[in-house]
C-alpha cells in the first residue's frame, strides 16, 4: 500500500503540532522563567541559612525540635528502644500492692523478670515457707492477672523462690569443712 490515506489524502506521518501564537509563546517563556527564579531563590535561601547555623528557625507552629512534657518525651523513649515489655514489667514491681493484694505483698516481693522470649520468667522471693507454698498455688491465676495488665504471653511462668538463710561470713573462727550457717538452711 502507498502511503496514502483511502481517500486519497496527504501522506500520514507524526500528528502535525500546532503553531503557537505569540500569546502561548509567551506564557511559556513566563512559567519557565518563573520556575527558574524560583530554583535560583531557594538555592540562595539555603546558602544564607548555612551561613547563619541550620535551615529551621522556631516559629509559631509546632516542630520536631520543640520541648515536649516529661511523661510525652519518656513514652517516645520507649517506644523508639523497643522497652514496652521491660517497662510494663517494671510499671508491675512497683504495683506489686495492688495486683497481688497486701497480705500477699508484705510476704512476698518480685525480685527480677527474664524477659527471654524463650523464658519470660517472674521471680518472686517470699519471706517463709508457708507463703512460698501459698504463692505456688496461686501462680497459674497470678499469671493470667499479669497477662491481662500486660498483654498475653508477657509472663509463662512465675518461679517462687523460699526465704534465705542469713549471709555467709567467712572468719577467723572458721570450722574447716563447714559451710556456717548455711549447715542449718541446707
Amino acid at each position: 500500500m502507498s502511503g496514502k490515506d483511502d481517500q486519497g489524502g496527504a501522506p500520514q506521518g507524526p500528528a502535525q503540532q500546532p503553531e503557537v501564537s505569540g500569546v502561548d509563546l509567551a506564557r511559556v517563556a513566563l512559567r519557565a522563567a518563573k520556575e527558574q527564579a524560583r530554583a535560583r531563590g531557594a538555592a540562595a535561601q539555603q546558602k544564607s541559612q548555612a551561613r547563619r547555623g541550620g535551615g529551621l528557625r522556631s516559629g509559631a507552629r509546632s516542630d520536631g525540635r520543640d520541648p515536649l512534657a516529661l511523661g510525652s518525651a519518656i513514652s517516645r523513649l520507649i517506644t523508639e528502644r523497643g522497652w514496652e515489655t521491660p517497662a510494663a514489667v517494671g510499671g508491675v514491681m512497683g504495683r506489686w500492692p495492688q495486683i497481688v493484694g497486701d497480705d500477699l505483698a508484705n510476704h512476698c516481693v518480685p525480685v527480677r523478670y527474664d524477659e527471654d522470649p524463650a523464658e519470660r520468667v517472674l521471680t518472686v522471693q517470699c519471706d517463709s515457707t508457708a507463703w512460698a507454698t501459698q504463692l505456688r498455688l496461686l501462680a497459674p491465676q497470678l499469671v493470667a492477672r499479669l497477662n491481662t495488665d500486660l498483654g498475653h504471653g508477657t509472663v509463662r511462668m512465675i518461679k517462687v523462690l523460699g526465704p534465705g538463710g542469713p549471709q555467709r561470713r567467712f572468719g577467723p573462727l572458721r570450722t574447716p569443712g563447714s559451710r556456717g550457717p548455711g549447715d542449718t538452711y541446707g
